[in-house]
């Protein structure tokens, strides 16, 4: 009773990773869709309001305790236009940007004291050197490390933590955060969007924070000049027009909702190393506008094939209801990995067909562009990976490189049984991850209660 007593005041959101599955690269461009899948591992959010404040400056203190005990603590009021200030001139340029875009569109006046822990769920680093804590609802990993310093796995932890982050400061100023309003989903997406792309200084395509928000979607970006087009914070119009992108303008991206077939589920494989995106889509920028006309041609074949395995999955969730048996003859094939019934399926030939004329395509790239999109070790534990019972296929999802690895398998298989003891695998941690179906979602604060300091 005491504990429930010591929570109320407290709200708690969290937002799940994500897998690009089809539309690595393409993306980037509104001509082309893409096939995301949202992860089990989410991004947490615990925050609280304490009002009244004497001062006329709000003061934010956002801490991470898993991470060495992270923290940042920032000052900001409306007569410095909402400007963050850290105490210790620490740096996050996500939270910062947060802060900006959301104060800046509610403009808030009666300034108070606002408190928000930061937890991540495993699947977001390598947790090598971890100790893990644990209550009755969840468990989370501890880090000797500041959070700059532990390796990612390529989930999208600056994503969910821009949607979350974002969520949790709107509920301070929004009484009525109901997440199943979409009105609300759309604002914590375009306000997600605007700080993330203006924390990485570039407008990305953005399906991670869709994700982030919406779930395991089909995605078409939206302009880019929608972002581009802002002012700097500081000039006296921004505030007008970030609230007229945020709240009147129609950003035409595509985000309608999937899900694996049933019997179907993601494995996520950490190889412990990962990428950065940035310098590969550069790379690979690089070697589109050296041949515009030949990477078109390249681009639209990969288009086809990308559609043509969305095309195969949307089959196969039909053929999972309207012949359940047909279609479970087709899983236990899988299963015993037994080929030759395997191809008698077109739903799981034209999957596999697909995946390996992409992959073949962003090894080419790879060779010609000097971006490892798919680099020979990758290439290899995907190769072994084929090889085992139940897997339908696997790709290195995103924009590649060194990042974890993404099969879609069986629900009955089990790769760590499969893969224990045995040298092609050794490189490799299957993650505790699944498919989620929604975005960005309320938890109950005391979930937390053995997690966050409470006063």
């Amino acid at each position: 009773m005491q504990i429930m007593k010591a929570m109320e005041g407290y709200r708690a959101y969290s937002a799940p990773g994500k897998a690009l599955m089809a539309g690595g690269y393409l993306v980037l461009d509104p001509k082309y869709r893409a096939y995301v899948i949202a992860l089990s591992a989410r991004m947490h959010a615990v925050v609280r309001a304490i009002e009244p404040k004497e001062s006329d400056e709000f003061e934010i203190n956002v801490s991470s305790s898993q991470f060495n005990g992270d923290h940042w603590c920032y000052t900001l009021c409306a007569e410095t236009r909402y400007l963050p200030l850290e105490k210790n001139q620490k740096k996050n340029p996500f939270i910062e940007m947060v802060l900006v875009n959301v104060f800046k569109y509610f403009q808030p006046q009666r300034a108070s004291k606002i408190e928000v822990e930061i937890f991540s769920d495993d699947g977001y680093h390598s947790q090598s050197t971890s100790v893990t804590k644990r209550n009755a609802f969840k468990q989370f990993s501890y880090h000797g490390k500041s959070i700059t310093e532990v390796p990612k796995t390529g989930l999208g932890s600056s994503a969910g933590l821009v949607v979350v982050l974002t969520t949790a400061l709107i509920s301070v100023f929004r009484d009525e955060m109901d997440l199943q309003n979409v009105k609300n989903l759309q604002l914590v997406h375009n306000l997600a969007q605007v700080a993330h792309c203006q924390a990485q200084g570039k407008v990305g395509s953005g399906f991670d924070v869709a994700a982030a928000t919406f779930g395991s979607i089909v995605y078409r970006r939206f302009s880019p000049q929608l972002i581009t087009n802002l002012p700097e914070h500081m000039d006296p119009t921004y505030v007008t027009k970030l609230q007229t992108l945020v709240d009147d303008i129609n950003w035409n991206i595509s985000n309608a909702r999937v899900s694996l077939p049933d019997g179907l589920k993601l494995v996520m494989g950490d190889v412990n190393s990962g990428s950065e995106t940035t310098k590969l889509v550069s790379k690979v920028k690089c070697w589109y506008d050296s041949d515009p006309v030949r990477g078109l041609k390249v681009y639209q074949f990969i288009n086809r094939k990308n559609e043509e395995i969305m095309t195969a999955l949307t089959e196969l969730n039909g053929l999972c209801r309207k012949d359940p048996d047909k279609y479970e003859v087709m899983l236990r094939a899988l299963d015993q990995n037994e080929e030759s019934k395997i191809q008698q399926s077109p739903e799981f030939s034209k999957i596999r067909k697909a995946v390996q004329e992409i992959r073949l395509k962003f090894r080419q790239i790879t060779q010609e562009s000097g971006a490892d999109i798919e680099p020979p070790v990758q290439t290899k534990l995907l190769e072994a990976c084929s090889r085992l019972k139940g897997v339908l296929t696997g790709v290195i999802p995103g924009a590649g490189g060194y990042d974890a690895i993404a099969l879609i398998v069986t629900a009955e298989s089990n790769l760590q049984l499969q893969t224990e003891g045995r040298e092609e695998f050794a490189a490799v941690t299957w993650l505790d991850l699944h498919q989620e179906d929604v975005g960005v979602i309320e938890e109950a604060p005391l979930h937390y209660q053995n997690f966050i300091e409470l006063t």
